[in-house]
C-alpha cells in the first residue's frame, strides 16, 4: 500500500524562489512574478477594454465569484448575514460582483431552503442588496461608476434540498451510472421532460426581468458545478429537443436568451461554466487514517466506456479534460452576444479537487492525492488554451486562484500581463479577506492572518446544515454558536 504524499504547505515556501522551485518539482506550468506591481503599473488596476457592460467600462480586473451562505430566509429573502457578504463584496474594491450568490429561479430548484429566490416577492429586498453592495464599494473607494454588479440565476437539479436540509430532492437531464445513487435518483419520473425545460426557460426569462428591475447590469446563466444546466451538457445520452447533439445540449441557453432578447430586455448576460469535468471521486477507504478521509480516487467507471455523461471531458479516458466542445461554447457565447464568460471546473459534490483545490477537504470530501497546486495549474491553462479561441469582445474570468495564498498577486499578475485571461476571479478568498486583490493594487502589505488557508469549512458547515462563513479566520463566525456545531459536528466525523 502506497503512502499517502507529504503535502507542501503555501506557508512554507518563504520566497518566491521557493514557490518557483517547487512549482517546477511537480513538472507543471505555473509562473508568476517576481513581486507584485502598484497602483498604473499593476495590470490588477486596468480597466477592462473592448468591453461595455450596461454602457459600463469594469474599471480593474478583479472580480468575485457568486459566493453563496445558505443563510437567506426561507422565502428566498435576505438576512443579515447575506446584507453583510454583499456589503463585504462591495468593500473588496473588485469592480465585477460577478453573480453575488446563486438565486434560485423558483422554489424546488433551490439546493437548500435558505437560499436566495428571485421572485416579484423578494424584489426589494435584491434591491436593498445591490443599494448595500454600491454604497459600501462607494465608502471604501470613491466612485462606482465603473463597478459591474450582476444576479447568478441558477436551478439546482440534481442538487434540490429545497425545503428539508437532509432531504434531496432531485431533478435530473438524464439518468447518471454513477451520481444517481449518490443523490437518490431512483426514477425516470425524476428527469425533466421536454415540456418541463420548455416552463424552466420562462423562468429564467422571468428572473431575467426581474434582475432588471432590482438595478442588476447583468445576469449570469449558471452552467457550472453539476447544477442543472451544465448537467445538460454532459447529456449526450438523453432524446429529444435537449439531448444528443451539441446544438440540443446548448440549446437551453440559446432559448433563455433569445427569450430574454424577444421581451425586450436589454440586461446583459454572461455564463459561469465548468469548462472540464471528470468522473466522480470518492475518498479511498484503503487508505484512510485515523480521523481522516482517504485519499481522492476515482469511483469504478468501467462500466460506463465510452463516458458520455459529462462536457470537455475524454469519453475514452474520464480522467483527462477535452476541450474540443468548450471550443465551440466559447463560439456560441459570442454568437449569441454574450459578453461575460466565468470559467471553473468539475463540481464540488462529487470530485472537489479539481473545481476547488484546497489542503484539507470539506466534510463529504477526500483527503488531496496530489499537490493541489497541479489542480490549480490545469485550471489556469485550461481558461488560457480557450482565451487563444475568444474573439476580442468576450471576457474571460478565471477560477482556482484562492489555493497560490500568498502567491496568488504574483501568478495573477502574469496570467493578466500575457493574455491568459482577462479577469482574476476569487471566491472563497472573498470570506476570509474580500480586499486581498485592492490591498495589492495599492502596495498595502496583505493581512497573511486573514488569507485562505483552504480549511474548507466554509463547504463542510452548509453539508452539515450550518451557514457558509469562513469559521477559522472571521471572527464573524467564529462567535456564533454555529462554529461550536461546526467542530462538534467535524468530531464526530473524524
Amino acid at each position: 500500500m502506497s503512502k499517502p504524499f507529504t503535502l507542501t504547505r503555501s506557508p512554507s515556501l518563504k520566497t518566491v524562489e521557493d514557490f518557483r522551485r517547487h512549482v517546477d518539482s511537480l513538472g507543471i506550468e505555473l509562473p508568476c512574478e517576481d513581486s507584485p506591481s502598484a497602483g498604473s503599473a499593476s495590470p490588477l488596476a486596468q480597466p477592462v477594454p473592448n468591453c461595455l457592460i450596461n454602457h459600463k467600462r469594469i474599471g480593474n480586473r478583479a472580480a468575485i465569484h457568486p459566493m453563496e451562505g445558505w443563510d437567506a430566509t426561507t422565502s428566498g429573502g435576505p438576512t443579515e448575514d447575506v446584507r453583510r457578504r454583499w456589503r463585504r463584496f462591495g468593500e473588496s474594491g473588485a469592480k465585477l460582483i460577478y453573480g453575488g450568490e446563486a438565486m434560485a429561479v423558483r422554489p424546488d430548484g433551490r439546493a437548500n431552503p435558505n437560499q436566495l429566490i428571485i421572485s416579484e416577492s423578494n424584489l426589494p429586498g435584491l434591491k436593498e442588496l445591490r443599494t448595500i453592495l454600491v454604497h459600501a464599494h462607494e465608502e471604501r473607494h470613491g466612485d462606482a461608476h465603473d463597478l459591474v454588479v450582476g444576479f447568478q440565476l441558477t436551478h439546482s437539479g440534481r442538487f434540490c434540498k429545497p425545503y428539508d436540509k437532509k432531504k434531496l430532492e432531485p431533478r435530473v437531464a438524464f439518468r447518471h451510472p454513477i451520481l444517481d445513487r449518490k443523490f437518490g435518483v431512483t426514477s425516470d419520473a425524476q428527469i425533466f421532460s421536454d415540456d418541463e425545460i420548455d416552463a424552466l426557460i420562462r423562468d429564467y426569462v422571468l428572473a431575467a426581468a426581474l434582475a432588471r428591475e432590482a438595478g442588476a447590469d447583468f445576469v449570469d446563466i449558471k452552467h457550472c458545478h453539476g447544477y442543472l444546466l451544465h448537467e445538460f451538457l454532459g447529456a449526450h445520452t438523453r432524446p429529444g429537443r435537449y439531448g444528443g447533439s451539441f446544438e440540443n445540449r446548448t440549446s437551453i441557453l440559446r432559448k433563455i436568451v433569445i427569450g430574454i432578447r424577444a421581451s425586450g430586455n436589454p440586461i446583459e448576460i454572461g455564463v459561469r461554466l465548468s469548462a472540464f469535468d471528470f468522473v466522480p471521486f470518492k475518498p479511498d477507504p484503503c487508505r484512510a487514517e485515523p480521523g481522516k478521509l482517504g485519499p481522492g480516487v476515482p469511483e469504478d467507471f468501467s462500466h460506463c466506456l465510452p463516458y458520455r455523461f459529462g462536457f470537455g471531458v475524454n469519453p475514452e479516458n474520464p480522467l483527462e479534460m477535452c476541450l474540443d466542445e468548450p471550443r465551440r461554447f466559447v463560439a456560441l457565447c459570442d454568437e449569441l452576444g454574450i459578453k461575460l464568460l466565468n470559467l471553473s471546473a468539475g463540481s464540488p459534490y462529487y470530485n472537489p479537487h479539481i473545481q476547488r483545490p484546497a489542503a484539507y477537504p470539506p466534510s463529504d470530501g477526500y483527503q488531496p492525492a496530489h499537490d493541489p497546486l497541479i489542480d490549480v495549474a490545469r485550471q489556469i491553462q485550461a481558461v488560457r488554451e480557450l482565451k487563444s479561441a475568444a474573439p476580442p469582445g468576450l471576457v474571460l474570468i478565471g477560477t482556482a486562484y484562492s489555493y497560490l495564498q500568498e502567491y496568488l498577486p504574483h501568478a495573477a499578475q502574469h496570467a493578466l500581463r500575457h493574455g491568459w485571461v482577462d479577469m482574476i476571479g476569487l471566491g472563497r478568498m472573498t470570506l476570509s479577506y474580500p480586499e486581498l486583490l485592492s490591498d495589492t493594487i495599492s502596495e498595502a502589505p496583505l493581512k497573511t492572518k486573514l488569507i485562505c488557508r483552504t480549511f474548507s469549512d466554509c463547504t463542510t458547515a452548509p453539508r452539515n446544515g450550518l451557514a457558509s462563513g469562513c469559521y477559522p479566520l472571521d471572527k464573524y463566525y467564529s462567535a456564533k454558536p454555529e462554529f461550536q456545531q461546526l467542530k462538534q459536528a467535524k468530531r464526530g466525523l473524524g
